[in-house]
């Protein structure tokens, strides 16, 4: 499947990304990553593998530019600015929007760590455009008042093991299940025996069935 590198016009900063389109796709998944990660991240670049195999489109890219992740790299000051993340985000998803080749698409977000609250606060202010948000070990958390804002399904994976973020997603989905329609609000599904990268023997394949369960539900089954 082709990969093909791009530059996402993100908040007026030109972000390196890989956009791979399955033939006939209906659907675009972003990815957020997080802490210091980049769109190199293995475990992304490995759910986002499996969702082309299942036909969906991937768009991972980097939320910092070159000079701000050598920077973060020393002084971890870009990795928790949730605001910048979820702006460059937000953008992402208006550069997809307007793009001729990914314009039709619907688009879900896949957010893991920090980039989870960035995710979720895009999906508050995009409520039309994304459809979709799953969050991988994530700290939707740090989306603070934007979470009774989300409208898009949200689908919260933690390790079963993560024990202090599984709390804090528990948290979350409290205060993002206030505002959501009815039959609408996020679900916590917990993979038994991971820990917070999903590194033991299976585990990542578990959230790899569940992202994908997840967007063919709501990104390749619903109209554009």
């Amino acid at each position: 499947m082709d990969k093909r590198e791009v530059l996402v016009d993100a908040a007026g900063e030109q972000l390196e990304g890989f956009l791979i389109l399955p033939p006939g796709t209906r659907s675009l998944v972003l990815f957020a990553h997080g802490s210091g990660s980049s769109r190199f991240s293995p475990r992304n670049n490995a759910v986002a593998a499996e969702l082309n195999r299942a036909g969906i489109g991937t768009l991972l890219f980097d939320l910092l530019t070159a000079e701000e992740h050598r920077v973060d790299e020393i002084t971890r000051e870009y990795r928790f600015d949730i605001g910048l993340l979820a702006r460059r985000l937000a953008a992402a998803v208006d550069w997809a929007a307007r793009s001729t080749e990914t314009a039709a698409l619907n688009i879900g977000l896949f957010g893991s760590s920090t980039g989870a609250a960035a995710s979720l606060i895009a999906a508050a202010e995009r409520p039309h455009m994304v459809k979709a948000v799953v969050s991988r070990g994530g700290r939707p958390d740090l989306a603070d008042s934007a979470l009774p804002l989300v409208q898009a399904p949200t689908l919260l994976v933690v390790g079963g093991n993560d024990y202090q973020v599984i709390e804090l997603n528990e948290q979350a989905a409290a205060q993002m299940e206030r505002l959501q329609r009815e039959g609408n609000g996020p679900q916590l599904a917990i993979v038994s025996g991971a820990t917070h990268l999903f590194e033991e023997p299976g585990t990542l394949e578990q959230v790899v069935g569940l992202a994908i369960d997840w967007f063919v539900r709501y990104l390749e089954k619903v109209s554009g």
